[in-house]
């Protein structure tokens, strides 16, 4: 599978585009709401499938490692919210899962658009992770993401 280049307009140093969603739980989640918080916003095309799950895995089996240090970490796909609790319940998820199914905070992030999978260009949302700060100011952009070292990625700041 090969990639095109990232399409995100965002860079470090950026504000962070706003959001608001509905998790696995049907709990509402704000950007607003995590100030004070570091996080990890992860884009993923979808809840389940292969290289997503993988992705998801990853990051549940070094949950601890990410907690103790500081780092929340909030996934982000466009599948609704019930196959984000069906997602999350089967892999044992230990994180929030956002349901963007109006695809706002991808169109927001800049992660949504063309990529060559398989041979042939469709329209997705690019696996790319943001990681956000305290203060909501982008800290760095994994463009490149690796499923199966996700969460390694994430700590190499």
């Amino acid at each position: 599978m090969a990639e095109l280049l990232s399409i995100t307009h965002l860079k470090p140093g950026d504000k962070a585009p706003a959001f608001n969603a509905l998790d696995q739980d049907g709990n509402k989640v704000s950007s607003a709401g995590l100030k004070g918080q570091r996080y990890a916003l992860y884009f993923y095309p979808n809840d389940d499938t292969e290289t997503c799950t993988k992705q998801a895995c990853n990051l549940r089996d070094n949950y601890a490692a990410l907690k103790k240090a500081g780092i929340k970490i909030i996934g982000v796909s466009h599948a609704p919210v019930e196959s984000k609790k069906k997602f999350a319940d089967k892999y044992k998820l230990p994180f929030t899962l956002l349901a963007d199914t109006d695809l706002t905070i991808v169109k927001k992030y800049g992660v949504y658009g063309e990529k060559l999978f398989m041979g042939r260009t469709i329209t997705t949302i690019h696996r790319i992770t943001f990681l956000i700060n305290e203060k909501g100011v982008i800290e760095k952009i994994i463009h490149k993401v690796w499923a199966g070292k996700a969460s390694s990625q994430i700590l190499e700041t």
